[in-house]
């Protein structure tokens, strides 16, 4: 039987398709209406990521169902987005989507990832092997904190080698 995810880059005309999936996603954790709207910029796939090949789309049956992207941040390189959704969620994407940015930092030479992670997804990030390392203020809402995790890529490149 063949895997139904797969992995692919995104493309400069689904970047709408690809934002409704973040939006959705982070609704699915119960967030209000005034939440998600404060979140709105941080969720929404910016043209010029796309266009850094920096972003990756999973695609469960031939249909986009998870988008993730990395970025260079103030200390190296963070997740800058990571969304599944929530239709596909509990069947792999998440898994695939983060063995390809493990795989594509690998790629740019990059040696770790930072994640500023929403604390309903902290859960998945430490099951792939991120470990967390303290907190951060939300970008989006005002005394909000997140959890911070680090991805070791060499630690997570023999992870999922030994998974193959």
């Amino acid at each position: 039987m063949t895997d139904p995810v797969s992995l692919r880059p995104a493309k400069p005309n689904e970047i709408d398709a690809l934002t409704d999936i973040c939006l959705r996603s982070k609704a699915h954790w119960g967030y209000d209406v005034a939440f998600m709207e404060k979140s709105r910029d941080a969720l929404t796939i910016k043209p010029e990521r796309v266009q850094s090949g920096d972003v990756v789309v999973a695609e469960l049956h031939g249909r986009p169902a998870g988008v993730a992207a990395i970025a260079p941040d103030e200390d190296g390189y963070e997740i800058e987005v990571f969304f599944v959704d929530p239709n596909a969620m509990g069947k792999g994407v998440g898994a695939h989507l983060f063995q390809a940015l493990v795989s594509l930092a690998a790629k740019r030479g990059i040696t770790q990832l930072t994640i500023a992670s929403d604390p309903n997804a902290a859960a998945f990030y430490e099951k792939m092997g991120a470990r967390p390392i303290g907190s951060v203020p939300s970008e989006s809402m005002p005394g909000r904190r997140l959890p911070l995790l680090k991805v070791d890529i060499a630690k997570a490149l023999q992870s999922n080698a030994r998974k193959v």
